[in-house]
């Protein structure tokens, strides 16, 4: 079936609302949603019931407050269609209330059941190879199919009548980790009817695509492809656009349902997954109540710096706290190497989440399955019912979590300094590298890192949110620089703000083209100097200047200054010959702010030490002095209170002096020094204003 043009167009509309008009929203009040949620996945559909007490004493004890679930239940929800049997779900949230503990309703439209896709084969996706995928896995559905839309909106607005009042039910996940698209022709002419509501003219596409390359012109709308790989670039990022609004659209269609029957105090959100880059999230979070993610460290140990940039991430597609709705219990079962994290880490990934503004943290799972996919997933609860030995270390969480709650409760992360994502940038990039080893993500972690580090926090944001309140704004690799992130800059650096650009940033508009000016493209006038060529490298090339020695091995790009206020902050050295002695760094004052661009990639000391100089330029002050490298901190406050929760990711203790007298929130007490083991956390506690 076809999406109706005027469908395309609402969609399309849709898409271009702001991405922050709820973000400073309030949630409702709902008494039984923890102010600091440990909660455990639960499938109580797989099990006797008489199995359920069991099960939810031993959460209780641990201190878990809630579970979610449902999310994967459709066939024993709606066994046969039209034939709902959910007594067995009430029982459930009854069981839970009697142990105290809350839920979150999982819509289950991730996993259809067989009937369904049996009975109505367009509700598979067609993969990108073009065969039909089938039952027996989970998101096989073709998220546009208006069939599989009308039957999951059925199911989520059935257990919205049945629970949307329920006071023992605190929210609603929608759906599970979206992740797969369909390739068939109704989706591809779906995707043209968006096209046509966005471009209006063949001859406005054409144009905006430069199709006249390799005659890819087109001169009717259904000659548009769908292309994953090797398209016209704006075809791709066109593609991609219109994944996330569709997504979005898949969303709100169950978003709606739900909220047509649940009491407001009831949040909406739905998983998603990091840094996994399938759609846009900022595009699909913006009709949810708050943001959630799936933590999962994999194979080897948890990376604080990356997932405090992670949690950064997410927080920041609303501006808001949020939650992880799941994360591993030890270990996984997906990956080729499945080692378990040492004891004490999931502790210090739970409190990783928590300093980075999260609200909750669930394990996924409390119990494990005894067949399907993942029976070799990590748990809290053996098949047997009895626990693991990490139980232990998620009790004392939860026990840690309780004493906590009360300080930490209205406080969030409070940045100085931000650092803009662009999901059209990473895109771009990835489509076109031109070097292998240069990784947007991983250049937006290289000025992170040491920006968290001396700063205490760091938001990780869309270049359209408001930046007014930060002192310092990085744009690592923004590549794809739209009509309005290009104004927003502008109008940041003109009203004093500190705006620092890495490499290979406003390189594109927004249909994927290059800019007729060399880069930052608009901004090049602002800055006082440009990007007369770039070079992916084969070879190190020397670096000198303001930050001190460094060695570029993967980018760099020759600065040109065209303005005499413009100054020079680092040079290349000798290498191949176009980059001897010419600008590698450059930086301007316009007004009472500054832009900066630094066209090389800065090893890790470089960094560090350019990190410095630009939070001095920015007046933004070290959160705590001298804290050992291995050591993190992260920092939540409100208008009364600052919580600092310090942890030591080191293989050695560290002794940590405070400047002043701290509460010791764990452990009970003031204290102007820490000592810190392995994994050990310290949450601590002073009054705003404290000196």
């Amino acid at each position: 079936m076809i999406l109706r043009p005027w469908v395309a167009r609402f969609a399309f509309v849709l898409s271009t609302l702001s991405v922050h008009a709820l973000a400073q929203v309030a949630l409702p009040a709902d008494s039984r949603r923890p102010a600091l949620g440990l909660g455990a996945a639960w499938y109580p559909e797989q099990w006797p019931e008489s199995r359920w007490d069991a099960d939810l004493t031993l959460m209780e004890q641990a201190h878990v407050n809630f579970v979610r679930v449902g999310e994967f239940s459709w066939s024993t929800i709606e066994p046969h269609e039209g034939e709902f049997h959910l007594e067995w779900l009430k029982h459930a949230v009854r069981a839970a209330e009697r142990h105290h503990i809350a839920v979150v309703m999982g819509t289950p439209s991730a996993a259809p059941p067989a009937w369904l896709t049996q009975k109505y084969p367009e509700t598979l996706r067609t993969m990108e190879n073009g065969r039909q995928d089938g039952h027996g896995n989970r998101q096989q559905f073709d998220w546009s199919d208006p069939k599989y839309r009308e039957l999951s909106r059925r199911i989520a607005e059935k257990m919205a009548e049945a629970f949307g009042h329920d006071a023992n039910v605190i929210g609603w996940q929608i759906d599970n980790e979206y992740a797969n698209e369909s390739y068939g022709e109704p989706t591809q002419a779906q995707f043209q009817n968006w096209l046509h509501a966005k471009y209006g003219t063949l001859e406005n596409l054409n144009a905006r695509w430069t199709t006249a390359y390799w005659s890819e012109t087109y001169q009717e709308w259904n000659q548009i492809p769908i292309a994953e790989h090797g398209g016209n670039p704006g075809l791709m990022l066109n593609w991609k656009e219109f994944v996330s609004d569709t997504w979005r659209s898949y969303q709100k269609n169950q978003l709606d349902a739900i909220r047509a029957h649940a009491e407001p105090r009831q949040m909406i959100t739905t998983n998603m997954m990091g840094w996994f880059d399938a759609y846009d999230h900022y595009t699909v979070a913006q009709d949810l109540d708050f943001a959630s993610w799936d933590d999962y460290v994999g194979t080897g140990h948890l990376d604080p710096v990356r997932n405090g940039a992670t949690h950064d991430l997410t927080r920041g597609f609303l501006r808001k706290n949020f939650w992880v709705m799941e994360t591993q219990p030890g270990f996984v079962n997906w990956q080729t190497d499945n080692n378990a994290l040492d004891k004490g880490e999931v502790r210090a990934m739970a409190w990783n989440a928590i300093g980075h503004g999260s609200e909750a943290v669930e394990y996924w799972q409390w119990r494990s399955a005894l067949n399907g996919q993942e029976q070799y997933h990590g748990t809290l609860i053996g098949a047997d019912g009895t626990p693991v030995p990490l139980y232990g270390e998620v009790k004392q969480i939860g026990a840690e979590f309780e004493k906590s709650a009360s300080v930490l409760a209205g406080t969030t992360v409070r940045s100085e300094v931000a650092v803009l994502q662009d999901y059209s940038s990473r895109w771009a990039i990835n489509w076109q590298k031109h070097n292998k080893a240069f990784d947007p993500v991983d250049a937006l972690l290289s000025y992170y890192a040491p920006l968290h580090k001396l700063a205490g926090s760091v938001d990780v944001v869309a270049d359209t949110a408001p930046l007014t309140q930060y002192k310092l704004v990085v744009a690592p690799a923004l590549n794809v620089l739209t009509p309005e992130a290009a104004k927003n800059l502008e109008a940041y650096v003109r009203t004093g703000g500190n705006l620092v650009l890495g490499q290979r940033s406003a390189m594109k508009d927004e249909d994927n083209s290059l800019f007729p000016e060399r880069q930052p493209g608009p901004l090049a006038a602002t800055l006082g100097a440009r990007v007369e060529q770039f070079y992916a490298l084969d070879q190190p090339v020397p670096v000198s200047g303001a930050w001190g020695d460094a060695q570029d091995t993967t980018w760099a790009e020759q600065l040109g200054v065209t303005d005499q206020a413009t100054q020079v902050l680092m040079r290349y050295g000798t290498s191949n010959g176009w980059l001897d002695g010419q600008p590698a760094a450059v930086t301007r004052k316009v007004g009472r702010g500054t832009i900066t661009y630094i066209g090389t990639q800065l090893d890790a000391a470089a960094m560090r030490r350019a990190a410095e100089w630009m939070l001095k330029n920015s007046y933004v002050a070290m959160v705590l002095p001298e804290i050992p490298t291995d050591v993190d901190v992260a920092v939540r406050s409100n208008e009364k209170t600052r919580v600092f929760i310090l942890t030591n990711y080191g293989s050695e203790m560290r002794v940590i002096r405070l400047p002043h007298a701290m509460r010791d929130v764990l452990n009970g007490g003031d204290t102007t020094s820490v000592s810190l083991q392995r994994f050990d956390v310290v949450v601590l506690q002073e009054s705003v204003g404290s000196n």
